[in-house]
């Protein structure tokens, strides 16, 4: 059976600077009234938008939540229609990026996104949605926004802490596309540059947070590490994020952070080719960097220090075993639990 890769449309504007091109990338696409959705984090850079958008800009929404719950969409749908919003301008990680899509999927709004951390979900067609505790997830080439814009100025702000986390969930997606079922060359070259310039590159962010050189190599990794996760179908590392976030709230990127290792340590040794690319980007054991990365981390740095009660551990496995993502290494509830025990 032949192998398929396949390339979403998308327009990326990237280069310092890039995000004072928005305004023209609205013009482009015809846009009258523009809904700006942005984290706190990104107020700034949000702040900056709505002044060069003039009368264009219809509403303001600063609100959006991780793991994208459904009232919260529910509230912003309200105002894009209020409004009569004909586009959205995402600013912000993963929680702007996530409301976006689902504001384009119950409106058909065309996109566009400018992250300001190394999630990687403006380029893909995924989007994962909250409702009272159950996280979902669900595919479709629509949900992908039409354009992206990367501007390593924005990501100057971020904490080191967030700056970790968010470049290790960058790192999440080049793994796992590594032992995907539908890897395809395309997707192993992108992933193994993704990895190979995350590993090089963090060190240096973290070392010298106003280095812009740097963190732009890190954001062209996580574009790159983006596409994977939009070509490839995700394991047990991304379905342990969904139903762990989903069931207790928790912050998507120290997840990923805390997870990785203990992941890769259970799946490697079923993932040879997986195994042996990773090992000649890091030269070593891909396990232990990585894990010594995460656990540079000045938060919490395991599952109990999040707040995850540990009686609640085997459910969560049962659940990933009730309907697993596909995985090199089948599922098995008391292995899987065993995984959860030493990342609790």
């Amino acid at each position: 059976m032949a192998t398929v890769h396949e390339t979403l449309p998308c327009r990326v504007l990237s280069g310092p600077g890039a995000r004072h091109d928005v305004p023209g990338e609205l013009e482009r696409l015809g846009a009258r009234r523009v809904l700006v959705v942005a984290t706190g984090s990104a107020r700034a850079a949000a702040d900056e938008l709505a002044g060069a958008l003039g009368g264009r800009l219809a509403a303001r929404f600063d609100r959006p939540a991780v793991h994208t719950p459904v009232h919260v969409t529910a509230e912003a749908l309200e105002v894009a229609r209020g409004a009569g919003a004909d586009v959205v301008v995402a600013i912000g990680g993963g929680s702007a990026v996530g409301l976006s899509k689902a504001l384009a999927a119950r409106t058909g709004m065309p996109q566009v996104v400018v992250p300001t951390t190394y999630a990687g979900s403006e380029v893909t067609p995924v989007l994962g949605e909250t409702d009272n505790g159950v996280k979902t997830t669900r595919r479709d080439p629509a949900l992908a926004p039409g354009t992206v814009v990367y501007d390593p100025e924005l990501t100057l702000s971020m904490p080191p802490g967030l700056t970790r986390t968010s470049a290790l969930n960058a790192l999440a997606h080049a793994v796992e596309a590594l032992w995907a079922p539908d890897a395809t060359a395309a997707t192993d070259a992108l992933a193994t540059e993704a990895a190979t310039v995350v590993l090089d590159a963090l060190p240096h962010v973290l070392a010298d947070p106003a280095g812009l050189p740097a963190r732009s190599r890190l954001q062209q990794a996580a574009w790159l590490a983006g596409l994977c996760l939009a070509q490839t179908r995700t394991g047990l590392h991304h379905q342990l994020t969904h139903v762990l976030g989903g069931a207790y709230g928790l912050p998507h990127a120290e997840l990923h952070a805390m997870l990785l290792a203990h992941v890769m340590a259970f799946n490697l040794p079923f993932a040879p080719a997986a195994a042996d690319r990773l090992s000649k980007v890091t030269g070593g054991d891909p396990v232990a960097a990585v894990a010594a990365l995460a656990r540079g981390y000045e938060g919490p740095t395991t599952l109990g220090a999040l707040g995850v009660p540990r009686d609640g551990l085997p459910g969560i496995a049962e659940r990933v075993v009730a309907a697993p993502y596909p995985n090199p290494r089948p599922l098995d509830p008391a292995e899987l639990t065993a995984l959860l025990e030493a990342a609790w």
